[in-house]
């Protein structure tokens, strides 16, 4: 099926994927003076007095920007802010479906990380969350924290988190089906960019025994005198034995690959030389690390991918419309590990509660079970 085609074609039939739709009734006068002026002054002076009061009487309590620089625009890199856009209405469109949150993509004219960080903080007053997406690394991680320092509503950068979280799902549950412990595994993680670091973290908090990130120069690790602060603060996380080489090298023995990196970079004999019953996830997209067939033919257990078109899709859109209705419901003012371990929990737990199979380990994307229960596990975390 020519995909490129059909796209373009629907969305000029299309013109953008989102709207407004009006909530209130506009029919008369007496609707009129309720919904603008006069009587509008009501709702506006309350808020002055309790600017928490903009949850309750405006749409901010379920409103969220989805932010993006446009550099780092899913396989097509830098592209810039309006060639982003048609992504970011898909994002938005996502959030509605699937969590009942409205969002609105804001694709900002810059790539100066103060700018942006400052930008949004002073936007951030009109919602009640913020979604960031497809900003390059390791600028993505400085902007991040500005936000969450700077605003007092989620901040949220999905390429990370989201990643991480629907790889935990996951995997745990291909550790299940592999009779394997996640505390006793060693993982390879191919990829130091936002995903990589996000999903070797996540991994590490949920138990993971060890884990050695790679590069494209290599495995990380302490002391080496190429890496950036971030690919430094993983070397303090990872690889305790302080091993070099090549991917190649660190898949020897391994138990899990996780593959958010380049297409094509691993081989069958590297796939072969894992340990007895693998797992591998690789989730570069359009083209993988290496293809699940492939996968599977060298050894590999379990494989699940990021492509739809392939059993167990890891697909972020598992988690984030949940995780920021939960949020959102919580009245959280950040999205904590406990919030996001309780997500990939509550993932795993459905695609179990099915029957686990080499095929099928992870719900489907379109499964309208999952959101709601995502909700409710980072409500309960957030004590909401």
């Amino acid at each position: 099926m020519d995909y490129a085609k059909r796209a373009m074609e629907k969305h000029y039939e299309w013109r953008g994927k989102i709207e407004v739709i009006c909530r209130a009734p506009l029919e008369n006068r007496d609707d009129l003076s309720l919904a603008y002026t006069p009587g509008v002054a009501q709702p506006c002076l309350a808020i002055r007095d309790d600017p928490a009061q903009s949850f309750e009487l405006t749409r901010r309590g379920n409103l969220v920007a989805v932010v993006t620089d446009g550099t780092a625009v899913l396989g097509l890199g830098d592209i810039g802010p309006e060639a982003a856009m048609p992504v970011m209405e898909g994002k938005c469109a996502l959030f509605k479906r699937f969590g009942g949150v409205d969002a609105v993509p804001l694709c900002i004219r810059s790539k100066d990380t103060d700018e942006i960080i400052r930008a949004v903080s002073l936007l951030a007053g009109s919602f009640g969350g913020i979604n960031l997406e497809d900003i390059s690394a390791p600028r993505c991680f400085a902007i991040e924290r500005g936000l969450k320092a700077r605003c007092d509503i989620p901040v949220f950068h999905d390429d990370q988190h989201g990643t991480a979280v629907v790889t935990l799902a996951a995997l745990r549950n291909a550790l299940t089906l592999a009779g394997k412990r996640l505390e006793d595994c060693r993982a390879v993680i191919s990829g130091a960019g936002a995903a990589g670091s996000a999903v070797t973290r996540l991994l590490l908090t949920a138990g993971l025994g060890s884990a050695v990130v790679c590069d494209k120069q290599g495995v990380i690790y302490k002391g080496r005198g190429d890496m950036d602060e971030e690919k430094a603060s993983l070397a303090a996380l990872t690889n305790p034995d302080g091993r070099g080489g090549t991917l190649a090298d660190a898949l020897r023995g391994a138990d899990i690959f996780i593959g958010v990196s380049a297409p094509g970079i691993v081989t069958a004999e590297m796939a072969a030389a894992m340990a007895r019953g693998a797992i591998m996830f690789p989730m570069s997209n359009p083209v993988p690390e290496i293809m699940p067939d492939m996968a599977r033919a060298a050894g590999a257990a379990l494989v699940g991918t990021g492509r739809s078109d392939f059993a167990n899709q890891i697909n972020n859109v598992l988690a984030f419309p949940g995780i920021f209705r939960g949020a959102l419901d919580a009245r959280a003012r950040d999205i904590t590990e406990p919030m996001k371990l309780a997500a990939a929990r509550a993932i795993a737990d459905i695609a179990e509660s099915d029957g686990l199979t080499p095929e099928y380990f992870i719900p489907s994307p379109l499964d309208e079970r999952v959101a709601p229960a995502v909700a409710a596990a980072v409500r309960a975390a957030a004590g909401g």
